[in-house]
């Protein structure tokens, strides 16, 4: 009878040996666990993933990843890699794809969905034997291509995205988060959904991926990393940026993209000694010769223009003229021949500059900026007819009524004709322009306008203007004695008097205020007060005093 036993025992070890899936000591080496940790060193969370690819692709859910700086895995063999980027990452299924440090050896993922009703195996990792087992019990789609699946088994514990398994030895699904330890039916997300998680041109800055402060992988395909590169330029901080940038340059060492963009963070950082080495070698690189022509030409002349208190020997306007009229000569374009005449007019070669903009003009560049830039050429020669007629094309690009980019040309339109001794046309360029930029125009509009208004012999709009002033900076008494002066001549004495001591209230020391309030004063036939107050505005050393004093007196 014992001898029956021990056979039966033996019987059921063998049967248990043979129905251990022969892949399981192969597929043990590609699950792993995992630690992330925070800024300060401490640990996050430990969870658990797999390797899908051979140069360090993993994956895992993401919830430990959140508010990470670091994380590291550990494998079969008790070796540690470092997680050096995010491939992508999905928050609603909780899943996340990075790469580590090292070669691995990863799992196969099954092409299909697996058969409802077919058998699949949990493995944990370092665990070889008593691998548990199921059948799939639903495989619900979504996306149109990935299963979510419900299999009948026991998730041991710590099994959290480890791999579901199928007869072949593939992965199809990550164990994901059970409801508790002892549910009997438990579910995985799709493997090749996980497998297909990446960063699109458009995702860098995500909010799912600014949750956790692990570096971002540029796509892989140049096109979606050049995108990827220029969006992020605003979005990053500065060295985040850095970081992006010189992987992109190791990422793709044969585009000119990465060594422009990092010339560009030199030049902002006063480095003009490594920007030139960067620009000169995308100059190198570049397929398209005159695009990276144009870019050093810019570089240089924004340099010049901008950041002239810190010379370099080897850029100057001339090495900016030099570049833009490579990218000309190679394959002319308006914005290649516009930045030609900037170049120019910063030269002071005004006529050159603007035989371009008047040659851009006349070729369908009919925008506000070459118009503008040609009325500046022709003020610098004294052609004032002309300046105000290309002034007036200016506006004309623009379709009424007004929109805010409008603003700055309605403005320089106001000074010219201002200057031009157009008053009343200025003061009409100055509405408009108050009627755009109602929230942001502030005291000294209100004055500067009231000035054009007097020459314009609009003189109760000059007086509501200093009004406006007033209003918005009541303790400024230069504006009180602008209003005061104003009144006197207008002839409201007894307004200019009430000014003069609305004045002394606030600054009794200011000579103006005595000097107007005594004006008024003698004016108005009360020469005996008048003097007196002009007397102390002298007193305070107002020099226009003396001269009415002699005159009243």
């Amino acid at each position: 009878m014992k001898k029956m036993i021990m056979i039966f025992c033996l019987l059921m070890m063998a049967g248990s040996a043979f129905a251990q899936p022969s892949w399981v000591k192969k597929a043990t080496k590609s699950v792993f666990t995992l630690k992330t940790f925070s800024a300060d060193g401490s640990l996050i969370a430990s969870s658990n993933g797999y390797f899908v690819g051979s140069d360090g692709e993993a994956v895992s859910n993401y919830t430990p990843f959140k508010g990470a700086l670091r994380a590291v895995i550990i494998d079969s063999q008790g070796k540690e890699m470092n997680v050096v980027s995010i491939l992508g990452a999905n928050d609603m299924y909780d899943v996340v794809k990075f790469r580590v440090d090292g070669k691995t050896q990863p799992l196969i993922v099954s092409s299909s969905v697996a058969p409802v009703g077919s058998l699949a195996w949990l493995l944990p990792y370092r665990e070889t034997k008593n691998i548990s087992s199921g059948a799939i019990r639903k495989a619900e789609t979504f996306q149109e291509d990935y299963a979510y699946y419900t299999v009948a088994l026991s998730m041991p514990h710590n099994t959290i995205s480890c791999p579901l398994i199928n007869e072949s030895g593939e992965v199809i699904g990550m164990m994901q988060q059970p409801a508790n330890d002892k549910d009997t039916l438990n579910y995985a997300i799709s493997a090749r959904f996980v497998d297909s998680l990446k960063i699109s041109a458009f995702g860098m800055n995500e909010a799912t991926l600014k949750l956790t402060k692990i570096k971002k992988e540029l796509p892989g395909s140049l096109k979606d990393a050049v995108l990827a590169l220029f969006l992020s330029a605003s979005q990053m901080d500065s060295a985040e940026y850095v970081t992006l940038v010189n992987d992109f340059i190791q990422k793709f060492p044969k585009a000119p993209d990465g060594f422009m963009q990092r010339a560009q963070m030199a030049v902002v950082d006063g480095n003009f000694a490594d920007a030139e080495k960067d620009m000169e070698t995308a100059l190198k690189l570049a397929e398209k010769k005159d695009e990276a022509h144009y870019a050093y030409a810019r570089m240089i002349y924004n340099k010049e223009i901008f950041q002239s208190a810190q010379p370099y020997a080897n850029w100057s306007l001339d090495k900016a003229l030099t570049e833009i009229q490579s990218a000309n000569a190679l394959n002319p374009q308006p914005s290649y021949r516009q930045l030609e005449a900037n170049i120019l007019y910063a030269q002071q070669k005004f006529d050159p500059a603007y035989t371009i903009y008047d040659e851009l003009a006349q070729n369908g560049q009919k925008t506000a900026e070459v118009f503008y830039a040609a009325a500046k050429c022709k003020e610098m020669l004294k052609d004032t007819t002309a300046m105000l007629a290309l002034l007036d094309s200016t506006m004309n690009t623009f379709s009424k009524p007004y929109l805010k980019d409008a603003a700055p040309y309605l403005l320089a339109r106001a000074e010219a004709r201002r200057a031009a001794g157009k008053s009343r046309d200025a003061v009409n360029d100055l509405n408009d322009y108050e009627a755009l930029m109602q929230a942001e125009i502030n005291d000294n509009f209100y004055y500067l306008r009231h000035q054009v208004e007097i020459e314009g012999r609009l003189y109760q709009q000059a007086l509501n203007d200093i009004n406006r002033a007033i209003q918005m900076a009541p303790q400024e008494t230069f504006y009180y004695a602008e209003k005061a002066s104003l009144q006197v001549r207008v002839g409201l004495l007894d307004d200019a008097i009430d000014t003069a001591n609305e004045m002394i209230g606030i600054d009794s020391n200011d000579s103006d205020a005595y000097m107007f309030l005594g004006l008024a004063q003698c004016l108005k036939g009360n020469k005996k007060d008048g003097i007196a107050n002009l007397q102390k505005a002298k007193d305070m050393g107002n020099l226009q005093a003396d001269t009415l004093i002699q005159k009243y007196q």
